[in-house]
């Protein structure tokens, strides 16, 4: 059965790190995506609980791309998800222009939450800044792991594994924030 024009449809695909889905409606616009949940199937749930009009479909060229770009940064830390089109239609206003600032962050490099907030001329907004990069609908795609709190900190990150799981993906971009001691080698 085709999907209707404007349906939700969505993949699960394996990562370094995991599988992680990508939400879309045609042609090719992302609605969501989701880091590793733990198994396919828990990814799976994750979605259906976001997205439960969303149908499991196998994409097409234009979003079997942002798949493969997706994979390639979990896994070798380069790729450039920029320019990948996002609905950012239920997206608030302020979240919207953190996101804009943060997709903006190339892979290697990192801002602080001060940073953004500074960027966005609203220098003491760091807080507002964490709890919108806590709500992103799009990781990695906005790359809300290349923020890190106060003083090169690794802060918070709302992803299954936490600060593990943002420490990875920043290590295979090659941002190494924490040494390891002689227990980790």
């Amino acid at each position: 059965m085709a999907t209707p024009p404007g349906g939700l449809e969505f993949c699960v695909f394996p990562t370094a790190i995991g599988h992680c889905a990508l939400v879309w409606r045609e042609p090719g616009v992302v609605v969501g995506s989701a880091l590793p949940h733990g198994s396919p199937q828990s990814t799976r749930a994750a979605v259906a609980r976001w997205y439960p009009e969303a149908r499991e479909s196998t994409p097409g060229a234009d979003v079997a791309a942002v798949v493969a770009q997706v994979a390639d940064l979990l896994e070798t830390g380069t790729g450039d998800l920029s320019g990948v089109d996002l609905d950012l239609a239920a997206v608030p206003a302020f979240d919207r222009r953190v996101y804009e600032v943060v997709r903006d962050i190339p892979a290697g490099a990192t801002l602080t939450y001060g940073d953004v907030a500074a960027r966005l001329g609203a220098p003491g907004a760091a807080q507002a800044v964490g709890q919108a990069l806590g709500r992103n609908p799009f990781p990695p795609i906005v790359p809300c792991h290349r923020v890190l709190a106060a003083g090169r900190q690794v802060g918070g990150f709302s992803a299954r594994g936490g600060r593990r799981t943002k420490l990875r993906m920043l290590e295979a971009e090659g941002v190494h924030l924490e040494h390891p001691t002689l227990f980790d080698v």
